[in-house]
């Protein structure tokens, strides 16, 4: 028995955004984030926070449907950063905010000042992940993103992610009362470079999960890519494929217009842009934007 596909209700002060397995595909975007960026990180421990702003337009301008936020930056208070970030990106765009952090005091610093309905990024399988974040999960009334790994490892085998998908959405749902619809799973997208067998696991994982729970998935989907070359080719042929097998979002930089507009295609197709309207009038915009510059 295939279960019912379930939709994950996101809201900022002034929008909802559904995340469902009949709409169009959700785009996080992930650039607000200072990992791996020296001189960023550099500025938010000056307190400049010009960046964001940049990152907030190029982020929207690419058609980002969420954007995610993330403040770890060494050696700052990252609770009083995470709150800071989150209340500027809300006077700057109205889209829904995924709250970004391993540290479960910035969690809540975060979404203590939010305006909204948040996605927090994320739990794991771990006993003593759940137990910090859940709670506060359900006492701010958020969705969250869950990893199906557990101590031991990331595991390889399909069996083993479903099996920990089942644990977490039981312990979120009988232990701390949150809805199955709340949970948005990430089957865990691993890199192509290290083993050309791994996606398909990945995507078998995705068909189970979606068939058993029928909870939402995200995933960091330029992972999949990781140390080849022509990386957004990669990515933009790996997500409709994954759409197919029930990913309904993912984390990703919406400033790549050809990852964009693969997934945007793959919407038409999958019957998630009715008469593809959506597609009609952005290719109309552009048009216009090309006549206006030319």
């Amino acid at each position: 028995m295939v279960a019912e596909p379930l939709r994950t209700v996101l809201r900022s002060a002034t929008r909802e955004h559904v995340i469902g397995h009949d709409t169009r595909f959700t785009l996080i975007g992930e650039r607000i984030n200072p990992t791996g960026r020296r001189i960023f990180q550099e500025q938010l421990r000056a307190g400049d926070f010009s960046a964001i702003e940049r990152d907030v337009k190029s982020q929207v301008e690419g058609g980002a449907d969420v954007l995610d936020i993330n403040m770890g930056v060494p050696l700052t208070d990252e609770p009083e950063l995470l709150a800071k970030a989150i209340t500027m990106v809300q006077g700057l765009t109205d889209l829904p905010i995924c709250i970004d952090s391993s540290v479960v005091e910035a969690l809540e610093a975060g979404l203590a000042v939010y305006q909204g309905r948040a996605l927090v990024n994320s739990i794991t399988a771990e006993d003593d992940r759940m137990a910090a974040i859940l709670p506060l999960v359900k006492k701010y009334d958020a969705a969250i993103i869950a990893l199906p790994n557990d101590h031991d490892e990331i595991p390889m085998e399909a069996d083993k992610r479903v099996d920990l998908t089942a644990k977490i959405i039981r312990v979120a749902t009988e232990e701390y009362g949150i809805a199955q619809a709340d949970i948005v799973i990430d089957p865990l997208a691993m890199p192509i470079g290290a083993d050309t067998g791994t996606t398909l696991v990945t995507f078998e994982v995705m068909r189970r999960i979606r068939d058993e729970f029928g909870v939402n998935m995200t995933c960091g989907a330029s992972n999949v890519s990781f140390g080849m070359p022509g990386r957004h080719t990669l990515n933009g042929s790996w997500l409709p494929m994954a759409m197919t097998s029930g990913l309904t979002s993912a984390i990703m930089d919406t400033r790549t217009p050809h990852v964009v507009e693969a997934v945007k295609a793959a919407d038409v197709f999958l019957g998630h842009d009715d008469w593809g309207m959506a597609w009609i009038s952005a290719h109309r915009a552009k048009q216009a934007a090309e006549a206006a510059a030319g």
